[in-house]
């Protein structure tokens, strides 16, 4: 697979890539998680599944480097976006950018792409506080810009194999899923043991509201859940192995079905 960084790259081979290139850019947040996970367990975990999946499509190429079948997708990655919208664990930290100023930044960094010569780009998020803005700002570029755009969350985007997962707490948050996945991706960063937590009655309505389809808000919820929303202490790093992967496989089938819609 043609792969290449962004960064690494010279403005000529910038512009060259952009002709047949998809560019793929990685959004996350710096914000509490709990007391045992880092601040930045958003971004690195959608740098991992990134990772995973381009290293997936490399070895597909290498495996089938004349299949017709598997066209090989030439992506250019940029840097991931540190920062998110994150104004409701500014209780206890964060550093979190208004809605309005995420959806500034990114229309700009989708600009710059198209001006650079990229008419295919991808956004990967890893924070559910960016995901609304996320898709939005992609829909409204795309209705001003000769430009396809595609926008996921990581969590969304599973093979369905992974057989280790528990869909009531997944994606969660500094909970069982996200501390798997921590602690196969970053176990140096994951303090441990990790607390039980314990049970918060009543449930927060952000993650369980009274009825199906609604969206519900309510002040002071994730301060009262202490910014967790279920119990991490029976984490583990096989089975966040394997939902990494599973997510992994995700995203790589994503970007090739992308690829093959937008060529």
């Amino acid at each position: 697979m043609s792969q290449s960084r962004l960064t690494e790259l010279t403005w000529r081979q910038v512009r060259r890539a952009g002709e047949r290139g998809i560019a793929l850019l990685p959004i996350g947040s710096q914000e509490q998680h709990a007391g045992h996970l880092p601040m930045g367990t958003d971004t690195l975990l959608v740098e991992e599944v990134v990772d995973r999946a381009l290293d997936l499509l490399d070895r597909e190429a290498c495996d089938s480097p004349e299949s017709p079948e598997l066209p090989v997708p030439e992506i250019v990655r940029l840097p991931a976006l540190p920062f998110g919208h994150s104004p409701h664990h500014l209780f206890a930290a964060a550093v979190s950018l208004s809605a309005a100023t995420l959806g500034a930044v990114l229309d700009d960094v989708l600009d710059s792409l198209v001006t650079s010569g990229y008419h295919r780009i991808m956004v990967v998020n890893g924070h559910g506080g960016n995901d609304e803005i996320m898709r939005l700002a992609v829909k409204r570029f795309a209705l001003r810009a000769r430009v396809t755009v595609a926008a996921c969350s990581y969590w969304t985007l599973t093979a369905g194999e992974d057989g280790a997962g528990r869909p009531d707490v997944t994606p969660g948050h500094a909970g069982w899923f996200e501390t798997s996945l921590m602690l196969a991706a970053h176990p140096g960063l994951v303090r441990t043991p990790v607390p039980a937590r314990t049970p918060v009655e009543p449930p927060p309505l952000f993650d369980h509201p009274p009825h199906p389809g609604l969206t519900v808000e309510r002040h002071g919820e994730w301060e009262r859940v202490d910014g967790s929303t279920d119990d991490a202490s029976g984490a583990d790093a096989d089975r966040g192995g394997l939902l990494l992967d599973d997510r992994a496989r995700g995203l790589a089938r994503a970007i090739r079905a992308f690829d093959a819609a937008s060529r």
